[in-house]
């Protein structure tokens, strides 16, 4: 029997890391877990590590670490426990693990992801912010070490599903590709009228109708920010010029997304929204292998529905174009000053509407630089967090 592939797993306890041991339970033949990393989750990790066996664990946090350490001792299980930054880099550049799972949501993912890639690793990006903030940087890097970058987003997968299989090779002029056409489904307010946003909770934000993500991210759903960085990733992914690239409100979320070429056809992906098939994909590639998900039955799909996304529904998605427009670094304005006015509002120090508007006052604000090294990627996204928190905290209480 050949060795089993080491894999190891960026964010585990999100919900791309759990689906992804569940991916790889299924093939514990061809499959084994070397390092798994969380934030501050004690309990998930350690839980984690005692059903998986890997060789690391990293918390984020020193302090999660100590806990992780201590309860691990206890239980008598040998993994080597690391913590911060260092730890995340180090797991993610390890020899004994050939595939690297970039799930760390947010900002916090870019180096570590960045490292898998360094180390010629075959990265499968869930990480958004690593093409975001940094895309020329990091497809730089890909291409430098001779990593393999797999996306694991449903939409950039599915348009990587239907790309020429030589697609690597060519731009997407050269393989006859017109548009790439992202779906999304519009999220929870998709209908509500515009008057009742204003009010809306962040639970009913975080209730998205198809998929089950965590908080930031369901709020970037309903918001259609993600789907705005979705339109930025796709730029670096498939080089793809912004004039290429249409997003289109899919509310039933089974076609995932769709490539349409210049001899008229258009290659769909579809199947139910379920994030291990993307992730079983990836694993697999240039093969397929059992995922978990259940099998459509088309006679019973009903209708399909297909609509332009509404600006004034959805201010975000026309603020990532505008950011991608205007080049350099700001998208990683635009990321920053949307993280921290998510979390504002999940914290109800700030109203839905007003995720938007914070973003679009940082962007005025704070001018955008070249991407040329990481250190001003990193200024630019400190300055706009701090741009976004007094916009955050000047404004009037309602009280």
């Amino acid at each position: 029997m050949n060795e089993r592939i080491g894999v190891t797993i960026l964010g585990s306890t999100g919900s791309i890391g759990v689906s992804t041991l569940d991916v790889l339970r299924r093939h514990a033949d061809r499959f084994r877990v070397v390092a798994l990393t969380a934030h501050r989750d004690v309990e998930g990790l350690f839980q984690q590590c005692l059903s998986c066996e890997p060789d690391y664990a990293v918390m984020a946090d020193a302090d999660a670490a100590e806990q992780l350490r201590d309860r691990l001792w206890v239980a008598g299980r040998p993994v080597e426990v690391l913590a911060g930054p260092g730890g995340l880099e180090r797991v993610a550049a390890l020899p004994e693990a050939a595939y690297v799972m970039a799930a760390i949501v947010g900002a916090a993912g870019l180096l570590p992801t960045l490292a898998a890639a360094q180390a010629g690793k075959r990265v499968l990006l869930a990480n958004k912010e690593a093409l975001v903030m940094a895309g020329p940087l990091f497809m730089a890097a890909v291409r430098a070490h001779g990593a393999e970058l797999l996306p694991i987003d449903s939409e950039h997968n599915a348009v990587f599903q239907c790309l020429p299989p030589d697609f690597a090779a060519q731009n997407l002029e050269a393989g006859g590709v017109r548009r790439i056409l992202l779906t999304g489904s519009g999220g929870p307010f998709r209908t509500t009228p515009l008057e009742q946003l204003p009010d809306v909770t962040p639970d009913q934000a975080c209730a998205h109708p198809n998929w089950r993500m965590g908080r930031k991210i369901s709020v970037d759903s309903a918001t259609m920010m993600n789907k705005g960085l979705e339109v930025i990733e796709a730029h670096w992914l498939f080089a793809a010029p912004p004039e290429r690239i249409e997003v289109v409100i899919h509310p039933q979320s089974l076609i995932h997304s769709m490539v349409e070429y210049e001899d008229g056809s258009v290659l769909a992906q579809l199947g139910n929204p379920d994030m291990r098939t993307p992730i079983a994909h990836a694993l697999a590639w240039p093969h397929r292998l059992a995922s978990g998900v259940a099998f459509l039955d088309f006679t019973r799909l009903g209708p399909l529905e297909f609509q332009a996304p509404d600006y004034a529904r959805f201010p975000c998605l026309r603020l990532a174009f505008s950011a991608l427009d205007a080049g350099g670094t700001a998208p990683a304005i635009l990321n920053a000053a949307n993280e921290a006015a998510v979390q504002a509002f999940l914290d109800q120090r700030i109203r839905y509407t007003e995720i938007a508007t914070v973003v679009e006052r940082t962007l005025e604000r704070v001018p955008p630089h070249g991407v040329n090294t990481l250190a001003t990627i990193f200024a630019d996204d400190a300055q706009a967090r701090a741009v976004a928190g007094e916009w955050i905290a000047a404004r009037p209480s309602e009280g």
